[in-house]
């Protein structure tokens, strides 16, 4: 009997560390439920080599927002999935490095949206989408994709958005922009510049995003034990902006996100609502 699904995750080989944060491959045989994603700074690629995923950006898909194979930017947005059950991909997940050196210029137009493969990168990308299906290997498709990645890394982007997202990430979040600008020696405007330029978003946006996804890894760690506590260690003001964040970019209350997610992670399973 096939398994209704199968999946394999693999880190990237070393000339990709810390541009790949991990390569997925992935199958499903049957009908499986709706899948909702936070807003993050993961940049996917995803090569479709079954039923095309209808995808939703801040809204439930219809079947008009069936996707194929594509890149996908960075977005303040939950991201909404359904399947017919017959999904078979590869999934290549960059980290903001990792996605400013392959994909380049194009990440900032690539902001909130989905970009079909053949438009990033022409006939090559058509020609890995057949080379995959064309093996039902999978240790063989994950090498067939480092391969055709490996040649494609450009030049990190500028001094100004390198220093940005380092102290945006090692912060937390939590470092105001202003300082950050300061430390550089530039305007806020300036820097705000440079970084909508090469990510498509503002810096003020990306350190959001930064702030809550440390929050869901605090809840998903299961050290502390209630939301309140959360938000604190999180560096939000109070228990209501946390509240506020997953409305926005989970598209849920927190105690709904962990309930969701509790089938996953026990440690979720938190007894006091928050609407």
């Amino acid at each position: 009997m096939t398994p209704p699904f199968a999946l394999l995750r693999r880190a990237p080989s070393p000339p990709l560390a810390g541009l790949v944060r991990e390569i997925v491959v992935y199958r499903e045989r049957g009908l499986s439920p709706p899948q909702r994603e936070t807003a993050s700074l993961t940049v996917p690629l995803i090569i479709n080599l079954g039923t095309p995923f209808r995808i939703g950006l801040g809204r439930e898909p219809t079947a008009a927002d069936a996707q194929p194979s594509f890149g996908a930017g960075v977005s303040a947005r939950p991201v909404h999935i359904l399947s017919d059950g017959g999904a078979e991909c590869v999934q290549v997940n960059f980290t903001l490095s990792g996605a400013c050196r392959l994909f380049g210029g194009l990440l900032a137009a690539m902001a909130d949206r989905m970009v079909d493969v053949g438009a990033l990168f022409g006939r090559d990308g058509r020609d890995l989408v057949d080379r995959l299906g064309a093996t039902s290997d999978w240790g063989a498709r994950c090498d067939l994709v480092e391969a055709f990645l490996l040649p494609r890394v450009g030049t990190p982007p500028g001094a100004t958005v390198r220093h940005a997202l380092h102290d945006l990430l090692a912060s937390g979040g939590r470092r105001p922009v202003a300082a950050i600008a300061d430390d550089i020696g530039v305007s806020r405007q300036h820097l705000s510049a440079c970084v909508r330029a090469t990510l498509g978003l503002p810096p003020k946006a990306v350190g959001r995003i930064v702030r809550f996804q440390s929050a869901c890894a605090l809840a998903e760690g299961g050290g502390e034990t209630g939301w309140a506590a959360i938000a604190v260690a999180a560096g939000y003001s109070d228990q209501a902006h946390l509240a506020r964040e997953f409305r926005a970019f989970a598209g849920e209350t927190p105690s709904a996100w962990a309930h969701r997610r509790a089938h996953l992670d026990p440690r979720l399973r938190r007894p006091e609502p928050l609407d």
